[in-house]
Formats: C-alpha cells, sequence, structure tokens
C-alpha cells in the first residue's frame, strides 16, 4: 500500500501542510514514522479520511444533485455578448465553466470571490458560498 507524506496528503486534500499535520496531531487521520522519522499516512487511511471530510457537516451548506464539488476562488472571467468563461482554482485543481453573461450577472461573480464549482458529467456549474 502506499503511504504519503504530510505534504504530499495536503495537497491531495487541497489544504495547508499546517493543517494536515493538526489533523494528524489531533487523531483525526493514523500516521507512522519511517526509517529516516518522516510522518506518513497509508494510503487507505488517507482514502478513509479524505471522504469523512467531504461530507462533513457544513450548516451552510447549498443542497444540489451534483455530488463533485470544487470550493475554491474565482480567477478570472471573460465576459462575451451572451457567453461568458469563468475560471476557478480550487485547490491544485483549474476549472473552467462555460455559462451565459446573463448567469455570471445574475450570481454576481467577480474575480476574488469564493465560488463553488460543482462538475456532473462533462458540466461544470457554479454556485456562490
Amino acid at each position: 500500500m502506499q503511504s504519503y507524506t504530510i505534504g504530499q496528503a495536503a495537497r491531495l486534500l487541497g489544504v495547508s501542510p499546517d493543517t494536515a499535520r493538526r489533523w494528524a496531531d489531533a487523531g483525526r487521520v493514523t500516521t507512522h514514522r519511517d526509517e529516516n522519522g518522516r510522518r506518513l499516512i497509508e494510503g487507505h487511511d488517507l482514502a478513509a479520511f479524505s471522504v469523512e471530510i467531504a461530507q462533513g457537516d457544513d450548516e451552510d451548506a447549498s443542497y444540489t444533485s451534483a455530488r463533485n464539488a470544487f470550493p475554491g476562488i474565482v480567477t478570472a472571467i471573460k465576459l462575451g455578448d451572451v457567453a461568458a468563461q469563468v475560471d476557478i482554482q480550487a485547490g491544485p485543481h483549474r476549472l473552467v465553466s462555460l455559462l451565459t453573461r446573463e448567469a455570471v450577472e445574475e450570481l454576481g461573480l467577480e474575480v476574488g470571490m469564493q465560488a463553488t464549482a460543482r462538475v456532473k458529467s462533462t458540466s461544470v456549474h457554479i454556485d456562490v458560498a
């Protein structure tokens, strides 16, 4: 089974290494040390933990049928007469959504604001936090 360093786990979870360390220190995810003293997380433990945090209780969460959610920050908006392109950086993932200009204006999307890209099939849907 593959093991992951704290830094690798943090990248996969979309958090800082300090956050991953705090979670490990609090016992939320099990770690062990390798022969060089590095803290490692077993792959199956990291997989289970990633599912656990993805299902966390977020009272402010919106309800939707789209399950693949990528919370992030809007990094670019290109407006055309009818269509628009919105780029979101969600951890290490850049997601691009093509939608109507009207949708961008109705959502009040602006560069720098938090938004969630929701992927269903080949479509990316944008939710505002």
